[in-house]
């Protein structure tokens, strides 16, 4: 049966960011540290892929006091404005134990997956994508063409190689993310690094050569056998675990046999519309509430069976 398009019921987690990034004011100096100057600045730390939160919230530090943490520039990056406040994004990885220098409300360290959903809106996306650069400063701390260290600039958007100079930039990975629909089941999938019992959708990287419906095909035979027919695109997402952008799509199922032809995935299954609206029941878990592999099962869920 051909696919019905389903188009996204909301927006996903970590997007529609309410930054003005002001890009063309980057490699502008003297208006950077004014900005740092301004006093309604405020930094969103980072430390060791965790942010900062307090009280379900976002926890922005005055950028007067982050100063006193660190001072240094390389370690500042400009996120852009939010309704003219400036806003930062610091590393504060280089520091054992941040959480003592920091005011005593300050709040405590956590991965952001375990908070987005509990988030005021527009928290998520600046937090994310503070942490994805901070991120990718630091895998990219020596150029990949010489080898030679590298240092950020553009306030902290490109990381400028000191020997042969060529200019690093931030990178997302497209990867496609989809469920594949038969009938009235979905194929879901667990792999090994997933929590115990939750099953997900098949994702995976796009490869040189190939445009995105092509790897939906590609990945969903390899991971499982099952054949691909129509492909039809529902959403995306950034996703900064580390750096990537997933593409979500709806993908016809056109055989049921799963064979499993590489090792990505443990176990693979058909899943219902009862079980999946009841997947406790079923002694299973779905995706966590902030992934887009779960707004595209709930989405199908809301359409009406046939």
């Amino acid at each position: 049966m051909p696919l019905i398009p389903i188009r996204a019921s909301r927006t996903n987690t970590y997007t529609g960011s309410p930054l003005d990034r002001m890009a063309e004011r980057r490699a502008d100096a003297d208006w950077l540290a004014e900005m740092r100057a301004h006093p309604e600045a405020v930094v969103a730390p980072v430390w060791r892929s965790h942010n900062l939160f307090r009280d379900q919230a976002a926890s922005l530090l005055p950028a007067r006091h982050a100063a006193l943490l660190d001072h240094d520039p390389k370690h500042w990056i400009f996120l852009g404005l939010w309704e003219a406040r400036p806003i930062f994004g610091l590393d504060l990885g280089h520091i054992d134990e941040p959480l003592p220098q920091l005011p005593p409300d300050a709040g405590e360290f956590a991965d952001i997956r375990g908070m987005a959903g509990l988030l005021p809106m527009g928290e998520a996306p600046i937090l994310a994508y503070a942490r994805g650069l901070v991120h990718w400063q630091n895998r990219t701390r020596f150029c990949g063409v010489c080898g030679s260290a590298c240092v950020p600039q553009s306030a902290g958007h490109v990381m400028h190689c000191t020997g042969c100079g060529t200019d690093h930039f931030p990178r997302s990975d497209p990867a496609v993310i989809m469920l594949v629909v038969r009938n009235d089941a979905i194929l879901l999938g667990h792999a090994s690094r997933f929590p115990e019992g939750m099953y997900s959708t098949l994702a995976g990287f796009v490869e040189p050569g190939e445009n995105l419906e092509e790897a939906v095909v590609r990945e969903v035979f390899e991971e499982t056998g099952v054949r691909v027919g129509e492909v039809l695109y529902h959403s995306s997402q950034p996703w900064p675990f580390p750096s990537s952008l997933m593409l979500g799509f709806y993908a016809e199922g056109l055989s049921d046999e799963i064979t499993f032809h590489d090792a990505e995935l443990a176990d693979a299954r058909w899943f219902t519309r009862a079980m999946c609206r009841d997947p406790e029941a079923h002694h299973f878990r779905l995706p966590g509430p902030d992934s887009i592999a779960r707004r595209l099962i709930e989405d199908w869920l809301a359409q009406p069976s046939d």
